[in-house]
């Protein structure tokens, strides 16, 4: 039976949004003309990592239980989480340097490598590098969440796990009909780990139209120059490696498909 929410368990669309409350939070410093859609771009963005942290949550609980349709539909929704993530930075193309240099002393020594979330999502994605701890521990401690999350397998761990629960190799994989549902989630893991890619170079890309490629970053950073070298970043190295192995022993046809 499907529970009626009305009477005292009436809610407006105001109320169950918070609007109130979230329309507050974009505190103009500067009272600069650009100033709030440059806040709302960052905000959106933080949104967007929470949702995404969510669902790759979930995914690595499908992954854990082998739940290979689960994954795989849990991985079409975060492929299309990424995809919202990284096209919101096109609104950014339109702010002109001058009228960023015009505002950009009130961020302080604020920056968006200080994002908890982010990070959190490069080290729930696969990041577990020295200089990936290099980078947290500049900031003090490693925080809490990210020190859980690096202690656990990375996706690539828990797809080999899953691989290896289905006694499939990951040349098979690549050659075998019969494997097409594994196939398909292990080329939406790579549909992400691109998107997540198209993202950096997106981001550096932006930089680079407003501060120039040169130019340092706020909080100390690099800037454009830090970001260009996190493009080249790998979640699944294995998925990379295996494509030069397929055509060093004579190309084969992905499942399903028809030889001519």
């Amino acid at each position: 039976m499907t529970k009626s929410y009305t009477g005292e368990m009436a809610i407006s669309y105001a109320d169950y949004l918070a609007l109130d409350e979230l329309l507050s939070l974009q505190r103009l410093r500067a009272k600069h003309g650009d100033e709030l859609l440059f806040i709302v771009v960052h905000q959106a963005s933080e949104l967007w990592f929470k949702v995404l942290l969510h669902e790759l949550e979930l995914l690595i609980t499908n992954m854990q239980e082998n739940d290979v349709a689960g994954a795989l539909g849990r991985m079409q929704r975060i492929n299309a989480l990424m995809r919202i993530v990284a096209s919101q930075l096109s609104a950014l193309d339109t702010l002109p340097p001058q009228r960023f240099a015009e505002f950009r002393g009130i961020l302080g020594s604020s920056s968006g490598s200080q994002s908890l979330q982010f990070r959190a999502l490069e080290a729930i994605s696969g990041l577990r590098d020295e200089h990936f701890l290099h980078v947290l521990r500049e900031h003090g401690d490693i925080p809490p969440l990210i020190q859980r999350i690096i202690e656990r397998p990375t996706l690539q761990a828990m797809l080999d796990s899953m691989l290896e629960h289905h006694g499939v190799t990951l040349e098979s994989l690549y050659s075998e009909s019969q494997q097409a549902p594994l196939y398909l989630l292990a080329e939406s893991l790579l549909e992400y780990e691109q998107a997540f890619g198209l993202w950096r170079f997106l981001h550096v890309q932006l930089v680079e139209r407003i501060i120039g490629p040169m130019t340092g970053g706020t909080g100390g950073t690099l800037g454009a120059k830090y970001l260009q070298r996190t493009i080249s970043q790998r979640f699944f190295p294995k998925l990379w490696e295996v494509r030069a192995r397929i055509f060093a022993a004579g190309a084969v046809p992905p499942p399903g498909a028809s030889s001519v």
